[in-house]
């Protein structure tokens, strides 16, 4: 049977089907757009991973600043006498009953999983350790009493207790439920006079202690330079003028201190914990205290508040794990500015040698080499070369040029912010010339030949043509430097950051910028917190707080490169079109 003229094969028609369906998925593949969806798929599941981690330490964080109820009980472990219990529950989690008889305990076997909880009893100075763990199931006759009361303190951390009286002067003015109304009272005052205190000490006899400094190292400067009392007395008169003025100025406000320090001192507060132990605590060492049990909604919201401002603009203390992290948060942000505004220029311009004066040869490409190799060298490497380069061959320098008064005592010989920033320009640097290089290499060549033919010369077309279509390259590699920079810490270990630094390499005594100093930062807080503090339990939710505080700076830091980024982009896109 013949078929129909126009009829095809079905296994010819299959194959040509076939063979088209290849031909598109190749012109598909060949238009690039699987690749633009695998780069979308890739962004958005790093934008997943991004958004799940920092959920994850905010979850882990910001609820340690949050008031929990405090509860009382009696704990009840088989085998040994009931124990009174006064406590913050912290944290809950599972725990194997195998495990627990493995430990000593004696646990009902036929029971595979009790709930184990974390404790925060406070009372560091009464118990030695100020969380425990403990079973649930143990923990019998629980209540939250209202008068339950939580004192913050300067030392030892939180006391956990009941308050029975308030004293003046040694003297109770004030007992049982009148005693936390006339205490609110005497506390505002008392953290009125500490902040008297804490500013006349860092501020006034802070700033005569460093004119006195300075007044030892000039007179010590003049027997250096062989100028004795006797061959030029008039300068040493000058000297002993200004330090009699500084000693009298000095005295006037240790006396002031000392009459603070005495109205401080003079109030107290009696509590006593859950096992009947009395305790006598200065208003001066209290930083705050409150009810959380009668606490309604309102008042824990704007305690949590309170908290979260004193962690981000206050003090730390008690070893890094209470208080706040100001100091860490401006040495990072202080650093990562002088940094940038190091390696910046440094890289713009040597990107524009290698880009646009080099000869395009061997050693040019050797250089662009070494360039790339000198992104991955590990950065501790270059905290090693910091040490032994900027600070003890280039500080050691300057101070025995220009500070021999202070020597033995090192002055630029150290560790300081202005070698960590230098450490860490040099460790940014490849990044700035890779991406001012791109920058460059974008940019018609019939822009410089234009600007070239109507009479510029090579290095005005550079400043007024090229440069500033180049600069949105420039600050995407300063976005980028500033995003790796925030976040090392093992070279800074070496080149100048401290656990604690008391003075802020900014403040009110001239020269003000003090780039000499020590300075504190917030990567290696997380990693002193974390690893190095003897409180381990106290430090955990603190660790998470800091990396998401840490997170937030270098988001606001590289934001506002991009804002400025983006306007010189738009600025300059008509030139490019």
């Amino acid at each position: 049977m013949t078929g129909h003229p126009g009829a095809q094969d079905p296994a010819a028609r299959a194959a040509d089907l076939t063979a088209r369906d290849t031909e598109s998925v190749r012109a598909y593949v060949k238009s690039g757009a699987p690749y633009v969806w695998f780069t979308a798929a890739a962004i958005a599941a790093s934008v997943v991973i991004v958004g799940a981690l920092l959920l994850l330490i905010a979850v882990r964080g910001l609820p340690h600043f949050w008031p929990g109820d405090v509860v009382v009980g009696e704990y009840r472990e088989p085998g040994k006498d009931p124990e009174p219990v006064m406590a913050e529950i912290v944290s809950r989690e599972p725990v194997t009953a195998a495990r627990l008889k493995g430990a000593g305990m004696l646990v009902d076997e036929s029971r595979a999983v009790y709930e184990r909880l974390l404790l925060k009893v406070g009372n560091r100075d009464l118990y030695g350790a100020d969380f425990r763990f403990e079973l649930d199931a143990w923990l019998e006759n629980r209540a939250w009493p209202d008068e339950a009361v939580v004192f913050e303190r300067v030392e030892w951390g939180n006391f956990y207790g009941t308050l029975l009286a308030v004293r003046q002067g040694g003297t109770a003015t004030a007992v049982g439920d009148a005693a936390w109304g006339a205490w609110r009272g005497l506390q505002r005052r008392a953290d009125a006079l500490r902040d008297d205190i804490h500013e006349l000490e860092r501020d006034e006899i802070g700033a005569v202690n460093f004119a006195l400094e300075r007044l030892r190292l000039a007179e010590r400067r003049l027997q250096l330079a062989g100028r004795t009392p006797e061959s030029h007395p008039q300068d040493y008169a000058a000297l002993a003028g200004e330090r009699g003025a500084l000693d009298a100025r000095y005295a006037a406000l240790q006396e002031r201190l000392t009459k603070l320090y005495d109205e401080i001192g003079r109030d107290s507060v009696v509590v006593r914990s859950v096992d009947g132990q009395e305790v006598e605590i200065p208003l001066a060492k209290i930083v705050r205290g409150y009810r959380p049990n009668a606490m309604g909604p309102g008042a824990k919201l704007a305690f949590y508040f309170a908290k979260l401002w004193e962690f981000v603009s206050d003090e730390p203390r008690e070893a890094n794990t209470e208080g706040g992290i100001f100091p860490a948060i401006f040495g990072t942000v202080l650093m990562v500015l002088i940094m940038s505004v190091i390696v910046t220029p440094f890289g713009v311009v040597a990107a524009v040698y290698l880009r646009e004066y080099a000869r395009q040869g061997l050693a040019t490409r050797v250089i662009r080499i070494a360039v790339n190799n000198l992104a991955g060298v590990p950065s501790i490497v270059f905290g090693m070369f910091g040490l032994g380069f900027f600070v003890y061959f280039v500080g050691g320098g300057i101070d025995r040029l220009f500070y021999p008064e202070a020597l033995p005592g090192p002055t630029f010989g150290t560790g300081g912010i202005l070698w960590a920033s230098l450490t860490l320009a040099l460790l940014t640097l490849p990044v700035v010339i890779v991406a001012t290089e791109e920058g460059l290499a974008r940019i018609p060549r019939a822009l410089r030949e234009a600007s070239l033919a109507l009479g510029a010369t090579k290095a005005e077309t550079l400043w007024r043509v090229v440069l500033p279509m180049a600069s949105p390259a420039m600050m995407t590699g300063l976005i980028l430097a500033v995003a790796r920079a925030a976040g090392e810490v093992a070279p800074l270990m070496l080149v100048g950051v401290v656990k604690l630094a008391p003075s802020l390499a900014l403040d009110g005594n001239a020269p003000f910028l003090h780039l000499d100093r020590k300075f504190m930062h917030l990567g290696f807080h997380i990693y002193d917190v974390g690893f190095q503090s003897p409180n381990v339990e106290a430090a955990r939710p603190l660790v998470y707080a800091t990396a998401l505080l840490l997170v937030a700076v270098i988001v606001v830091l590289n934001l506002a490169a991009v804002r400025i980024r983006n306007r010189l982009r738009e600025r300059y896109k008509t030139l490019e079109h």
